[in-house]
């Protein structure tokens, strides 16, 4: 993806503040001046992907931000409120510290009171982004992971962090300060994980639904208790979760896949329970889009129409 301006397109001047789009909204600016606003949306980008090579993952995901921003433009603005562009973090040669970067402009925003999105970038975008809640939100606030992803991302630092190491680190932290972890991953692959992760996954309480076990009734089921134990909840999207002929432009191709507008019933099904079971929806994120594989770029503009979806249910 060229690194051109992304937020341009196409304008319907007849149609007045009714006819505008995400590139005529967005406002981009420098997270230290950031209005404090309760009906802002802030997006973040996360441009990395050396934690995916160091998961032996096919890397390119570090164009993620750029072109799922150039797949936004164009897309209607249908809420109320203001929409910042914060750029992106920061990218250092440890991973470590390109992950502190980021939590600092996640952490910076929520107490700004926005809603943030992070436009990913490798999946160790979840331990960055957890990091930034834990540091935003009050001492002691339960916050609750719904991953939508074929790997569950378990694996245990060897001894540093990768794409797939997220869920075990914050997993490791939540025990090390004696705070439950809440994790629930959804369309999980049995022919892309090994024995040990889904070991791991039983020792730690993990909620899980198989890809092929996957559709609203069977999500609604599993996720409805843990969402009663929350305060906050952090959704992430991985894009290998759905089919590569949906989603080709990922670190980790599906062969089989979840369904899209399933995944999409499920964000607007969650967005409905936030008063009713009491927890707020601080955040959420896009991981694993790799525009160098995305032919006709499917892959972000699925992206870019999850993170339309999260933006409505967010609230």
């Amino acid at each position: 993806m060229e690194n051109l301006n992304p937020w341009t397109g196409r304008i319907d001047a007849e149609d007045g503040e009714r006819g505008h789009r995400w590139h005529q909204v967005v406002q981009c600016q420098h997270i230290d001046e950031l209005p404090e606003h309760e009906k802002a949306l802030v997006l973040v980008g996360y441009p990395n992907d050396s934690g995916v090579a160091a998961n032996k993952g096919r890397t390119g995901a570090a164009e993620g931000p750029n072109a799922l921003r150039h797949a936004l433009a164009n897309l209607p603005w249908c809420k109320e409120g203001s929409l910042y562009d914060v750029g992106d973090s920061t990218i250092f040669d440890v991973l470590d510290d390109t992950q502190c970067s980021y939590a600092s402009l996640v952490s910076c925003a929520l107490k700004k009171k926005a809603k943030v999105i992070g436009l990913g970038g490798g999946h160790d975008i979840a331990w960055a982004a957890f990091q930034g809640l834990a540091a935003a939100l009050p001492q002691g606030t339960n916050i609750g992971i719904i991953n939508i992803d074929a790997h569950l991302d378990l694996r245990k630092p060897s001894p540093a962090g990768t794409s797939g190491t997220p869920f075990r680190q914050i997993s490791e932290w939540c025990h090390q300060q004696k705070m439950p972890f809440h994790y629930a991953c959804f369309g999980v692959s049995k022919a892309a994980n090994t024995s040990a992760l889904f070991d791991y996954a039983k020792e730690s309480n993990t909620r899980l639904l198989l890809d092929y076990e996957f559709n609203i009734e069977s999500a609604i089921a599993t996720v409805t208790p843990f969402l009663e134990s929350i305060d906050s909840l952090y959704v992430t999207v991985c894009m290998d979760a759905f089919s590569s002929s949906v989603a080709p432009g990922v670190s980790a191709p599906a062969a089989l896949g979840i369904p899209p507008i399933a995944v999409i019933q499920f964000l607007q099904w969650l967005g409905k329970q936030q008063s009713p079971l009491s927890f707020r929806w601080h955040y959420s994120d896009i991981a694993e889009l790799n525009p160098t594989y995305d032919a006709e770029m499917k892959t972000a503009r699925l992206a870019a129409r999850l993170v339309f979806e999260l933006t409505d249910a967010m609230g």
